[in-house]
């Protein structure tokens, strides 16, 4: 039987390719090493997608669930669940066969010429190893400690590569972010060496991070059987010869099945046309079974030029759309001070030493920024503050870290309430849960926002939270650095302050 070609692997990585694109057309973010906080942020893409990639313009959907499950113990996480359930139904695990980037890199690495390891018995089972990750880091760790009043989003923070690949290293290359190397440690460590080993396995295992370890793949499978769109098999047609399991190069038991990525790849090889690419009851490829039948049946489905040349425009016009929609100067709104026509000077009190350059290294002094309160009305202004030292944390409610040593910050508060101001400035990723979280707890600092992410880079900060600045009397920075911090050692900063304070005043 003459083998029929087509080119349906073409239009697939056409698709993977454009969604790939899609999803991180902020070019800025890549210029600038920042991340996108536009309005689309709040969207979940539905593939494997880092939220903090400087190009991604929506958020990941195994992310935002894990950071849902982790604030479960505050409120339900219906959104994040009523998106991928409606993917799920949709979709099914046709996203991670069309539209995931990770499945792309997965698929252009393998074809490096090198020995492959085929499937078997074993990788079969090795299949199974997703369903436990998606339920020990996905649910089952975020869930135990979100009652522990600790988010831990597991999977992300401790294994996921696409967040080291697509968000860690871009922003680490950037000369801009040189201060997020000084927080480097043993879990980013492991984290690049899991991604490396990834890379390695895929080289030699077609799809190898999606057959064994990808969560997100687990829960797309859970919708195999319902899912609208996908590789259908007509029983009735069907002879059970196994060609098309042969063809497959995933640990498949039948067409459509859980570990079916819906690439219709064994459309073709069918030799009765039992398999179809359907959306629903319409279907969308297929062939006739009899090898002449199935030739002039392609020939006669083959799109002219014009057709191809118009959808690849439309596409084409759609992502630059996109492009322009991501980049344009509105879209990073978010990213820079609100302008008014109404814009009133700012006085320097007289307790600032502006004999002292403005910077954000120890022994400058630290740029006046405004802050809007959380859970109390007004705003926070540092300046304001002049003539009493400022202990500023940077923090988020999805940062364990940061959420272990806000009782330190609280003691602080407490403790020197008449001559030193705590403010916790939240990070602007994300900022929904913040007020809901801080309900369950009586803590004395300050809590502001920074709603542009000015605030944090001010002070030569990143995302690699927590961050603590301490400023004294004169607005002149004592103390500026990332990592965890203990009550022994705020305390000690805050005296050193201190007493900056009483020798000024000798003077």
């Amino acid at each position: 039987m003459d083998k029929v070609k087509s080119k349906p692997a073409f239009t697939r990585r056409l698709v993977q390719l454009y969604a790939a694109l899609l999803y991180n057309c902020h070019v800025k973010g890549f210029l600038n090493g920042t991340i996108f906080r536009g309005n689309s942020k709040v969207l979940c893409v539905p593939g494997l997608n880092c939220y903090s990639c400087p190009g991604a313009v929506g958020a990941c959907p195994l992310g935002a669930l894990q950071n849902a499950v982790a604030a479960s113990g505050q409120r339900a996480p219906a959104y994040v669940l009523g998106i991928l359930l409606l993917y799920g139904l949709l979709l099914g695990r046709t996203v991670c066969g069309w539209l995931c980037p990770v499945g792309l890199l997965q698929e252009v690495i393998y074809k490096l010429p090198t020995p492959k390891i085929r499937k078997s018995n074993v990788t079969r089972g090795l299949s199974m190893l997703k369903y436990f990750i998606l339920a020990a880091l996905v649910f089952a760790v975020p869930f135990w400690y979100s009652y522990q009043k600790l988010p831990l989003p597991a999977f992300c923070k401790y294994v996921c590569p696409a967040g080291t690949l697509g968000g860690a290293i871009p922003l680490l290359l950037h000369p801009g972010n040189r201060g997020m190397l000084n927080a480097l440690g043993v879990l980013f460590t492991s984290k690049f060496v899991i991604l490396v080993a990834i890379l390695l396995l895929c080289v030699f295992l077609f799809r190898a991070f999606c057959r064994f370890l990808c969560p997100l793949g687990a829960l797309y499978s859970l919708f195999s059987r319902v899912s609208v769109l996908g590789v259908k098999t007509d029983k009735a047609k069907c002879t059970h010869c196994s060609v098309c399991l042969n063809v497959c190069k995933l640990d498949v038991r039948y067409p459509g099945d859980r570990e079916c990525v819906h690439c219709t790849e064994c459309i073709d090889a069918c030799p009765t046309g039992a398999i179809s690419f359907k959306a629903g009851k319409f279907v969308l490829r297929g062939n006739e079974g009899i090898p002449e039948m199935k030739a002039e049946a392609n020939n006669k489905a083959k799109p002219k030029l014009w057709k191809r040349c118009l959808l690849v425009g439309a596409m084409t016009l759609l992502l630059g759309a996109a492009f322009w929609a991501a980049n344009r100067d509105r879209a990073d709104a978010q990213n820079a001070p609100a302008a008014s026509e109404n814009t009133v000077e700012t006085v320097t009190p007289a307790h600032v030493d502006e004999s002292v350059p403005v910077g954000f290294d120890p022994g400058q002094r630290a740029q006046n920024f405004t802050a809007p309160l959380n859970g109390q009305e007004g705003t926070f202004e540092l300046y304001a503050c002049a003539g009493r030292p400022v202990v500023i944390n940077f923090w988020a409610t999805w940062c364990t870290p940061c959420c272990l040593e806000l009782p330190a910050f609280d003691q602080i508060a407490r403790e020197y309430a008449d001559e030193v101001t705590v403010v916790c400035v939240h990070s602007d990723l994300i900022t929904d849960d913040i007020e809901e979280y801080l309900a369950s707890y009586d803590y004395a600092q300050l809590f502001a926002l920074d709603e542009t992410g000015d605030i944090i880079a001010s002070f030569d900060g990143s995302l690699a939270l927590p961050q603590t600045v301490v400023v004294d009397a004169r607005g002149v920075i004592t103390y500026n650095d990332m990592g965890s911090m203990t009550y022994d050692k705020l305390k000690g900063l805050v005296t050193e302050a201190l007493s900056r304070q009483d020798g000024a005043s000798e003077e």
